[in-house]
């Protein structure tokens, strides 16, 4: 078993020491990926969406390092990280959109429109926010799952790694975290 760190993992160590230079390089070795899931999350928003994906993942990336408090360990939870951060910027963004339409109304959406980040309207993306926000206050863990899969594209190991449990638990926990959003959506839709 390789025990040296990844390079990812070295420079967020090395970041955490008080290397300022570690930013600068780490940047470049994560932006292609966070374009790609910034990429992923902006795909199902409507064509003319004004947020772009690399401005959520500039803001996403600063929010990150700028945050003294934040501790970044390695690579999965990095990712995880940028899950939660990115998902906050679009439901702000989605709010906005909102506020400056003036609607409203109760999302009607299935889980899995849900789960796949955007749908087009705000409504659908804080509604999936709000039902998160509720299975947070219920299973703070199985919320963390769903945000970490589906909003962070973290696999099941990457998942398990970050949680340290076991594989088997990530997959149970996802099908009872999702069976309970569509439930929530289902009943305010």
């Amino acid at each position: 078993m390789n025990s040296t760190p990844s390079p990812v993992t070295a420079l967020l160590s090395n970041f955490r020491a008080g290397d300022s230079n570690a930013v600068e390089k780490l940047f470049p070795l994560l932006y292609d990926e966070l374009r790609r899931l910034a990429g992923r999350y902006l795909g199902h928003e409507r064509p003319d969406h004004t947020l772009q994906a690399t401005a959520l993942v500039h803001e996403a990336y600063l929010r990150l390092v700028g945050d003294a408090d934040t501790h970044l360990e390695n690579r999965a939870h990095f990712f995880a990280l940028a899950a939660q951060v990115m998902r906050r910027l679009l439901v702000d963004h989605a709010r906005a959109r909102k506020m400056a339409k003036r609607g409203g109304g109760a999302p009607k959406l299935s889980l899995d429109e849900a789960l796949q980040v955007g749908g087009g309207e705000p409504e659908e993306l804080l509604g999936l926010d709000g039902a998160l926000t509720r299975l947070t206050e219920l299973d703070p863990r199985k919320a963390r799952i769903i945000e970490m899969r589906f909003f962070g594209g973290l696999s099941v190991e990457e998942a398990a790694s970050v949680l340290e449990l076991s594989t088997a638990t990530i997959v149970n926990e996802t099908r009872a975290a999702r069976a309970w959003l569509y439930s929530d959506l289902s009943e305010r839709a």
